[in-house]
């Protein structure tokens, strides 16, 4: 493993550094062909290469310090609230009284600290594969690493499929899956043996929320994604979406899916988390009526996501 603190500058961008105009990220993936969203690079803070893939921080013109994962954009200061807010309050705002919460991937701390704010919580797991994710969020993000500082959380590093199989049955109240997109590391995040292990670690009525990619570039996953829920979760199935400007489409998407039991209805919220503030401050996205905005579909999503009240 090498790493690098050394703060370069724009015009030395690291080998691998995907860049169409000198002194800019440009974010270039067969993920999304065809396309590219740049920002201006100030300084590069951080280079390494972990066992799994390329980490690097910049500090950008106009988003603040940003996040880089294998040349895909994890986050940026400014728009991060947007993700870490909905991916979490989405699932934990639709039951009532949450007590066990498991994080998957989220090695930045950010759904940490936004389960944190649920005062009935009283475990967190959070299981990373990539030890350096950890180390340098808490380094160059303290507001976003903040969430590992909870008492209430225990870090396990190591792969989430096998965390989740070694998990005892009904677990956990709720999961939630922060992966990257489904390419290299986080490739079997989407496969239909992870979420039937989901399931089996959740209790009756328990939820789960995992990134669903882009209505707008990944309508081909999305739709193997609620193929493969439908057949293993019995409770209600819907699909979600949030703003987000430095992701590719400016938008991301969250399936979220209950098991079979007390009934849960994940348009309207039933547990507000509005007003609490506490040491990670205010919500800045968040609130009960964009949770529930989030499940309007435009048309041509609706024809191919079909939602599944329970």
């Amino acid at each position: 493993m090498e790493a690098n603190y050394g703060g370069g500058v724009a015009s030395d961008l690291p080998e691998g550094f995907p860049s169409v105009i000198p002194g800019w990220f440009s974010e270039i993936s067969p993920m999304w062909p065809g396309e590219a969203h740049s920002l201006k690079v100030e300084n590069i803070l951080f280079q390494g290469k972990s066992d799994y893939q390329k980490v690097i921080v910049f500090q950008s013109s106009t988003y603040g310090k940003v996040l880089v994962l294998d040349g895909v954009i994890q986050l940026t200061e400014r728009d991060e609230c947007s993700y870490q807010e909905m991916i979490t309050h989405l699932p934990l705002c639709s039951i009532p009284n949450p007590k066990k919460v498991l994080v998957i991937g989220g090695g930045d701390g950010g759904v940490l600290r936004e389960v944190s704010r649920h005062s009935s919580v009283e475990k967190i797991d959070i299981c990373e594969i990539d030890k350096m994710v950890v180390d340098v969020s808490k380094q160059f993000f303290p507001s976003v690493a903040i969430g590992f500082d909870d008492p209430r959380v225990t870090l396990h590093i190591g792969d989430g499929v096998a965390f989740l199989k070694a998990v005892p049955e009904g677990t956990y109240d709720a999961v939630i899956v922060d992966s990257s997109d489904p390419i290299g590391p986080a490739q079997e995040l989407f496969e239909k043996p992870f979420f039937e292990s989901v399931a089996r670690a959740l209790r009756p009525g328990g939820v789960v929320c995992t990134q669903a990619e882009s209505i707008w570039l990944h309508m081909h996953i999305i739709e193997g994604i609620v193929a493969n829920c439908s057949q293993v979760f019995k409770g209600s199935i819907n699909y979600a979406w949030t703003t987000v400007p430095t992701y590719p489409s400016g938008v991301i998407g969250f399936m979220l899916c209950a098991t079979e039991g007390p009934a849960v209805d994940f348009k309207n919220p039933v547990n507000p988390i509005e007003g609490r503030v506490g040491d990670k401050g205010e919500l800045k996205f968040y609130n009960s009526e964009i949770h529930s905005a989030a499940f309007c579909l435009p048309s041509f999503a609706r024809k191919l996501i079909p939602a599944k009240a329970d």
